[in-house]
């Protein structure tokens, strides 16, 4: 099977699955805190270069709350769409969201691997769509549990990704102006020691 060709900010769509405080409390394959920070850059690198967002929440009454203040600070009016079933592609408001934006190319992030991710994903990719996980923006219980998930979905053709190689992906080029300045901020804040490097050569190298 070929590699699909990059991911263009004219392709693809970004869905997000139940980024929720409630679900956070239960992911053990990952530092929620990075996993927080991970996913903040991912919804600033979608905002920047102005992908179709797609948000879903389960149980955010009564279990789960609503998508994470923190996440929702940076997708501002983007609704979430509230469900009941574990598969946000048996959710027909959900799929209408997507269908809507007439692109075939799904970024997914979410909450947990073992279900809310990986069902999704297993159907999009059953109808037809390229589908990338965004590996590092979604958790599991466990990280045997997670890393069997995510395998699950690479051997049924989804790309596993991460938050930075999806913002470099869409920016490949330094000299294109009208996302510099938007993808150097979410680098120098969400990509540790790389963003660090990034705000010294700003701050200190010059040219002789």
């Amino acid at each position: 099977m070929t590699n699909p060709p990059l991911l263009t900010p004219a392709d693809v769509t970004l869905l997000m699955v139940d980024q929720q405080a409630g679900l956070a409390f239960g992911v053990g394959s990952i530092d929620r805190q990075m996993l927080v920070n991970n996913v903040i850059a991912l919804a600033r690198t979608a905002k920047t270069f102005q992908l179709p967002v797609v948000v879903s929440t389960s149980a955010s009454k009564v279990y789960s709350g609503p998508l994470m203040p923190s996440i929702r600070s940076v997708l501002g009016d983007v609704p979430s769409l509230e469900r009941r079933n574990m598969n946000a592609w048996e959710d027909q408001a959900v799929r209408d969201e997507i269908e809507k934006t007439g692109r075939r190319k799904l970024l997914v992030s979410g909450l947990l691997t073992e279900a809310c991710v990986s069902f999704p994903v297993l159907s999009a990719l059953a109808d037809g769509y390229e589908v990338s996980v965004v590996a590092d923006t979604c958790g599991g219980i466990t990280p045997e549990s997670h890393a069997l998930a995510l395998r699950r979905m690479e051997a049924a053709g989804a790309t596993m990704t991460s938050w930075l190689q999806v913002l470099l992906e869409l920016q490949r080029d330094w000299t294109r102006k009208e996302t510099y300045d938007g993808a150097r901020a979410i680098v120098e804040g969400h990509a540790g020691g790389y963003g660090i490097g990034l705000a010294y050569a700003r701050d200190m190298i010059h040219p002789v």
